[in-house]
């Protein structure tokens, strides 16, 4: 069902640092940042031959971002995201299995403009995993 690993993001304390890191000592192709609020983070993308590292960073009140460097100030891996063909198949089939959806259970458009799911770190042995349609 899961196809390509689309990105690994990684929440950040310091965007431009770590953009600048991803840049200039790693000598990736980065993107500027980019606000989304409806997910209460900005990100950045880095781009690599065979998928993507998404830096992320809190953008506003309650961002999950925020409360997850509040556990980790250094920064660390957030989640994982693999591609699926269709979302709402690829969901009532993991909600199946017994995978819990996070938010209301609807997909809601993410940073590359596709429709996106998370599920519970809880039930992918300790991962939070979030599906995007292709």
């Amino acid at each position: 069902m899961i196809g390509r690993l689309n990105h690994v993001a990684i929440a950040v304390p310091d965007l431009e640092a770590a953009s600048t890191t991803y840049r200039q000592m790693l000598g990736a192709k980065v993107s500027e940042p980019v606000p989304q609020p409806d997910h209460g983070v900005t990100t950045v993308f880095v781009e690599l031959p065979n998928t993507k590292i998404e830096l992320l960073h809190p953008l506003g009140e309650g961002s999950p971002i925020a409360k997850f460097l509040q556990r980790n100030p250094d920064g660390g891996m957030h989640h994982v995201c693999y591609e699926v063909d269709d979302i709402l198949q690829a969901r009532d089939r993991l909600k199946e299995e017994g995978a819990r959806v996070l938010g209301d259970g609807e997909p809601k458009i993410g940073a590359h403009g596709k429709p996106v799911l998370f599920l519970h770190p809880k039930d992918l042995h300790g991962t939070l995993v979030e599906i995007e349609q292709v």
